[in-house]
């Protein structure tokens, strides 16, 4: 069972939230769709974590307002190991004092990504025998992501990081990760202190960017306007990937001296057409052709609505490519109760009553129905295309959560048509268990986002499924 801390939380956070949700129920009909701005945060309610571009705990983070015409952000963050080897700085923590097994796991873990700078390590009765290669210039070597070793001085003088350069050679491609924050469509921001804790967490365990996604909020906005900004955002990462590939090729003509005169006439013509809105970060480091997709509870919606609208588009969202998504604790409702929903429905944190009131405030008063395709990913009226073309899932729940149950048919209906669709069930966790404030630095919170990590890495690792143990 939780504990009598998360129990006493569970009360108190329960008690405001229905406040808040009773408060904007009445309201909403005043509103009136709060126009096309919309709304994405409520200062009111959570606590911001400033952008700091510098690199803090590793991870550097940036927020840019992506859509002129609404309030849509993603803010970005980027972790340092962008800017050198991963196996380079294992070995400067682990060292070369001793032999034995644990420089064998050492040695193990430092080379995932590749061969060492020093050449070849073999095992010699137990131990570890290191044969350093002759004549071996670390200027030129690369890795299996394709950056030399000298990509890592493009910092300002102030410590943050500039990015990219057209003509330079920071080019360390990192896979992108699209996550969409909770909150039951009503509630949270992607840049709350907990969603930038946790984002920096998946940022730095699976070494991806991250790019959690400031969609708006209900009542002021009505679906499918979260689900829209969400693939808005798909959107503009297509886009950033081709601008950023025509200011390098531009870049690196100027950079020759071949027809100066030429390239340049052709820069502005570039630029004329959007290539100085090329987001530096995602230019330098970015892999969009490995795209993940991550929700956390109404945000797993979102990232399910996204993933069936990529598979649709097919090449047309070329050159991203989403290769599989994680859905934690869905926000997955219905108007038949399932076993979960009938034995947990006053269960901690997000019971039934207080969902189906952010469900009333989500859907307009036409739509409103339990069985929404919104809201029910299996409904037979829910249209798009079928569950085998679907992305690797990889599905969380939580043992105290009512709303475990559907997710983990939808699980199964991804798996019967042959879709790499686990489910991890964690024991007395509670819903939003690895992303709510209070619980994120428990033990059971890290060992999710470390178990997240390892299967994704299956899908973007450039080596194969190294990583599916």
């Amino acid at each position: 069972m939780p504990s009598i801390g998360v129990k006493l939380y569970s009360v108190f956070f329960k008690f405001m939230l229905k406040h808040r949700l009773q408060s904007r129920l009445q309201e909403s009909d005043a509103v009136g769709g709060g126009g096309s701005f919309g709304v994405t945060s409520r200062p009111e309610e959570e606590t911001a974590a400033a952008a700091n571009p510098s690199f803090t705990d590793g991870v550097a983070t940036k927020d840019i307002h992506i859509d002129p015409t609404t309030s849509l952000s993603v803010r970005i963050f980027l972790p340092d190991t962008c800017l050198h080897f991963p196996e380079a700085r294992t070995r400067s923590r682990a060292g070369f004092s001793s032999i034995g097994s644990d420089q064998n796991q050492a040695l193990t873990r430092r080379y995932s990504y590749g061969p060492s700078d020093n050449g070849v390590f073999s095992g010699s009765n137990g131990g570890v025998v290191v044969k350093r290669a002759q004549n071996v210039d670390n200027n030129h070597r690369r890795n299996s992501y394709g950056c030399s070793i000298d990509d890592a001085n493009l910092k300002s003088e102030n410590g943050t990081y500039r990015g990219y350069n057209p003509v330079g050679k920071n080019c360390r491609r990192l896979p992108v990760m699209l996550q969409f924050h909770g909150g039951g469509f009503v509630s949270g921001s992607n840049d709350s202190v907990a969603n930038d804790f946790f984002c920096r967490r998946i940022a730095r365990l699976c070494d991806v960017i991250v790019l959690a996604v400031g969609y708006r909020l209900a009542p002021e906005n009505k679906y499918p306007a979260a689900f829209e900004d969400g693939l808005k955002v798909l959107h503009w990462l297509a886009k950033q990937a081709n601008l950023a590939e025509c200011s390098k090729s531009l870049g690196s003509s100027r950079g020759a001296g071949v027809d100066l005169r030429r390239s340049e006439d052709n820069w502005h013509v570039a630029d004329a057409f959007g290539a100085s809105m090329v987001e530096p970060w995602l230019a330098a480091h970015g892999d969009p052709s490995r795209c993940v997709l991550l929700g956390v509870s109404c945000g797993g919606n979102i990232a399910d609505y996204v993933a069936r609208k990529a598979v649709e588009a097919g090449k047309l969202l070329d050159p991203v490519k989403v290769v599989a998504q994680v859905l934690m604790y869905p926000f997955f409702i219905g108007s038949v109760p399932t076993h979960s929903e009938i034995k947990l429905a006053n269960s901690y944190f997000y019971d039934k009553p207080m969902c189906i009131l952010a469900w009333k405030l989500f859907l307009s008063e036409e739509e409103f129905n339990l069985d929404h395709p919104a809201a029910k990913p299996l409904v037979s009226s829910r249209e798009g295309p079928p569950l085998k073309k679907m992305p690797p899932t990889l599905t969380v729940v939580a043992e105290h959560d009512w709303m475990r149950d559907r997710a983990i048919a939808y699980s199964e209906e991804l798996r019967k048509v042959n879709v790499d669709a686990p489910v991890l069930e964690y024991k007395d966790a509670v819903h939003e268990f690895a992303t709510l404030d209070m619980l994120l630095k428990t033990p059971q919170a890290q060992a999710c986002a470390e178990d997240i990590a390892i299967w994704v890495k299956k899908y973007i690792s450039l080596r194969g499924h190294e990583f599916s143990y």
